[in-house]
């Protein structure tokens, strides 16, 4: 098992706080009633899960 490089662990930095800023984001949206609160993290969540299906280390 190799260790995994640099590059690898910033991209996984990144989709884990742009996953975890767009669920905090749809939950203060939801309690909120703040709809443009809640698009904002939904585009979050899905830029995220797209950079985890696109990035191929």
């Amino acid at each position: 098992m190799t260790p995994r490089s640099r590059p690898d662990h910033e991209v996984r930095r990144t989709v884990l706080v742009l996953g975890a800023a767009g669920l905090t984001a749809i939950a203060t949206g939801a309690v909120l009633d703040a709809l443009w609160l809640l698009g904002i993290g939904v585009w979050s969540v899905i830029a995220a899960m797209v950079i985890e299906l696109v990035y191929q280390p």
